[in-house]
């Protein structure tokens, strides 16, 4: 009779002997695994490794961080200081935070650490990109597209990126419900990309149809490196190909006509830089570099004006403080009307009115293969909603004597920098902060933990432009305190594009446009690949005055 009752109890306690080996075995397998890292330090070192844990085997602390998103690294910094351990996606990895710290590897490129990005991304980007490029070979590179965002390249940009501004603004305000900022900005930065840097004139339908296959291009560049049909690799390399062959007769006929002294877009400036150097730039350099152009002024842009329309929506004092220096500058609607004489309309047409080109001849459609058939038309201006901008066209100038805006546009970017921090590989063992950061290792710069733990800031998790000011000026102390933009050989190249971009939007918005947020409350941001918000920033937009033509 008591036969079962003994069955039973055997078998609980071979279940809880099974369970306890199991848990038994995950304890010691672990130990093991921070063991297999703790012995792979330096032994020529005599400095311990950072402080931090190394997870579990083979997944290391991945899912953590998947999961935690930017409250894993918070949560992990204030337990293990600003330089600890951990392992991600595959590769034991040291994440530092704080300016003397990210100093030292921003200043070590090419000697204490080199670039490094996923091998799908150097694929699908191509071998002759500025990201895959080291030591001199980056050096020449750098040089030749430093010409591409010299002052007098970005003076010619300009106008045509102010056209561009003006007719997406119009359809934003023109949009009977909410305008999604996020997905509005990735197609502003990227008719910028195309229309101001290429010089490519297309149809509304073949950019949209370029736009679709640009974002499958960014949707698979950070996948597994597996060549294979229906492969997020594959993929990539597909819509990359299309790209390709898109700019490839624009390219040739640049290479055709070399000598002229005319500057028009960013292949006029390259083939210019490169001659000047003495480097003979292929075509397929060419087409590698200029996806890699859209590629840097598309997400990141775009994340940055989505930010900037975000903090614009929370803060009105700073928006009344913005508009107030534009009515100054000659820029807002009152100093439009001032200025302003019955019967000359035409002399202030905004720019969608008088479309020019950087020469001030009129602009004309270019000759394009995109499909096949030679001269490719723009919409038509019925299918173009109507610009009510007042605004005039903008100098570089006039862009620097707006001391408030780009006062905004600092702050914007420091409370919220598209690019939460970069990644390097160490080439040999270095210090930092008292610990080894061992050769071979990952090394993750943190831009956002700098900005929001750096002493130099105030109250930091304000959002207060006025801290950029020359009376205050917070961000000349410690030049590492405030990258948004990185520093050292790598530091962003388009950097100064990338702010003229954003003051264009901003004056635009603060001197024609009234918003208002469409949702109950503002969206969260998410931080990995790049910030946006999540399901993205939904917003009303309208001219503030209709009669601003």
């Amino acid at each position: 009779m008591f036969l079962p009752e003994l069955s039973v109890v055997s078998a609980l306690a071979t279940a809880l002997t099974s369970v306890f080996s199991a848990l038994l075995l995950l304890a010691v397998t672990k130990q093991l695994w921070a063991l297999r890292w703790t012995i792979t330090r330096d032994k020529e070192c005599n400095l311990p490794l950072p402080k931090g844990s190394m997870g579990w085997p083979l997944v290391g602390e991945t899912f953590h961080w998947l999961f935690q998103g930017s409250n894993f690294h918070i949560s992990r910094r204030k337990k293990h200081g600003n330089v600890f351990k951990t392992h991600l996606l595959g590769k034991p990895l040291v994440r530092v935070t704080g300016a003397e710290n990210i100093r030292k590897i921003l200043l070590g490129e090419h000697n204490l650490v080199c670039t490094q990005w996923p091998q799908s991304t150097r694929i699908i980007l191509g071998p002759n990109t500025l990201v895959n490029s080291i030591g001199d070979l980056h050096k020449k590179k750098r040089k030749i597209l430093a010409k591409v965002f010299s002052r007098g390249a970005l003076e010619s940009y300009l106008p045509r990126l102010q056209d561009v501004v003006k007719s997406e603004i119009a359809k934003w305000c023109s949009e009977p419900g909410a305008v999604d900022v996020y997905a509005a900005a990735k197609s502003l930065t990227f008719r910028i990309a195309v229309k101001v840097l290429l010089g490519l004139q297309m149809e509304e339908t073949r950019i949209v149809y370029l736009a679709q296959i640009f974002e499958q291009l960014m949707n698979n560049l950070f996948s597994l490196p597996f060549d294979a049909p229906m492969s997020g690799l594959r993929k990539g390399i597909k819509a990359r190909e299309i790209l390709h062959k898109c700019m490839e007769k624009i390219i040739e006929e640049k290479m055709q006509r070399q000598h002229t002294e005319e500057y028009y877009d960013a292949f006029d400036y390259m083939l210019s830089s490169a001659k000047e150097t003495g480097y003979e730039l292929s075509i397929q350099e060419l087409k590698e570099t200029a996806v890699e152009l859209i590629f840097a002024a598309h997400s990141t842009t775009a994340s940055a004006s989505t930010s900037l329309v975000l903090q614009l929506l929370k803060h009105p004092a700073v928006v009344e403080k913005a508009q107030q220096e534009l009515e100054t500058e000659g820029l807002g609607y009152e100093a439009h009307r001032a200025h302003s004489c019955p019967g000359k309309e035409g002399d202030l047409k905004g720019p969608l009115e008088t479309t020019q080109d950087a020469h001030g001849s009129p602009d004309t459609e270019t000759t394009s293969l995109l499909n096949g058939k030679g001269n490719v038309h723009g919409a038509s201006d019925e299918e173009k909603p109507t610009s009510r901008s007042h605004t005039p066209y903008l100098t570089m100038e006039k862009l620097s004597q707006l001391q408030y805006v780009s006062c905004v546009i600092k702050e914007v970017l420091r409370v919220l920098p598209p690019v939460s921090g970069g990644y390097r590989t160490v080439l040999k063992t270095f210090e930092l902060d008292g610990y080894q950061i061992p050769k071979g290792w990952s090394v993750m710069y943190s831009i956002r933990d700098t900005h929001d733990t750096a002493p130099v800031f105030h109250n930091p998790e304000r959002f207060d432009p006025d801290r950029f000011g020359s009376e205050r000026d917070e961000g000349k102390t410690g030049r590492f305190n405030y990258v948004p933009f990185g520093g050292g050989v790598r530091r962003c190249v388009g950097k100064e594009l990338a702010l003229m971009i954003l003051k264009t939007l901003a004056v635009e918005l603060l001197s024609t446009c009234r918003w208002s947020l469409a949702t109950e409350s503002f969206p969260k941001m998410q931080t990995v690949p790049i910030v946006h918000p999540v399901n993205g920033l939904h917003v009303h937009f309208s001219y503030a005055h209709t009669d601003a033509v």
